[in-house]
């Protein structure tokens, strides 16, 4: 693991340099969070009114944390660098580098939203303080317990969107499924919580990619139990097995076929 960790130690410090770039992004999430807050604002007739077992402040707390993961996992490595890679014939010369090459997208992510991330965090903190107040029973504590989740959906995201990219083995433009994907985690899972949904449709929005990746994280933040979090660490770790064998599957595929063709 040793050549991974100087991969994603290198890529740490280029980003360092760009830190100026990535806080360009805080315009959209500051305009995306205006328009939310007074929409659900205007949405609570009551400051004590419950949404889907939410409070106005935990609502809107929930969006600000999954716009704030949304905006921190935002990156062109695991989007277009793979696709790109396969389509130019590039992949040929990796294959034969000394590393797995989703593992090497991964650490290369990994280090991007390193800095994206706290950056985004640290915006939100102070956004959400200033104008919506504290999350109701937040602790320290929960914050822990919050981080790993984070981190683990993170990678769960960027195991999926680069098994999606590894579809230019066999199509031209896997773009289009990229979108789909980023649609479906952005409408159901980053602008409205699970519960909010009819409840014969949230068993099968909890067996997608949207009740881990987003989320589960801000549902542990803004309503942390002791059940919710197993249940929800439990997911993330089924979910990234699952995302890791289809990735090891579709990238040996993709592989021999790129040998057989000649490439």
């Amino acid at each position: 693991m040793r050549k991974y960790a100087v991969i994603y130690r290198s890529v740490l410090i280029e980003n360092l340099q760009y830190a100026a770039n990535i806080a360009m992004g805080f315009i959209s999430y500051l305009m995306l969070i205006f328009v939310f807050i007074n929409l659900w604002d205007y949405m609570y007739a009551t400051p004590d009114e419950l949404i889907a077992g939410y409070t106005k402040e935990q609502m809107i707390w929930y969006v600000m944390i999954t716009e704030m993961i949304w905006f921190g996992a935002r990156s062109s490595t695991i989007r277009q660098q793979v696709s790109t890679d396969i389509r130019g014939g590039n992949i040929a010369y990796l294959l034969n580098k000394p590393y797995w090459y989703p593992l090497y997208i991964l650490a290369k992510y990994t280090a991007e939203w390193t800095i994206q991330l706290p950056m985004y965090a640290v915006l939100t903190i102070v956004i959400g303080v200033t104008m919506v107040g504290r999350i109701p029973g937040f602790h320290g504590i929960t914050l822990l317990a919050a981080v790993p989740c984070i981190a683990l959906g993170m990678t769960i995201h960027a195991v999926f969107k680069i098994c999606i990219s590894m579809l230019s083995f066999w199509i031209e433009d896997a773009n289009p499924f990229q979108w789909l994907y980023d649609k479906l985690i952005l409408v159901v899972g980053t602008i409205f919580p699970v519960e909010i949904f009819p409840k014969a449709l949230q068993p099968v929005l909890k067996l997608t990619p949207i009740y881990t990746v987003c989320y589960g994280p801000a549902k542990l933040i803004v309503d942390f139990s002791v059940e919710k979090y197993l249940e929800i660490l439990l997911a993330q770790v089924v979910y990234l097995a699952v995302g890791c064998g289809i990735l090891f599957v579709v990238y040996e595929k993709g592989g021999r076929k790129l040998y057989v063709n000649g490439g």
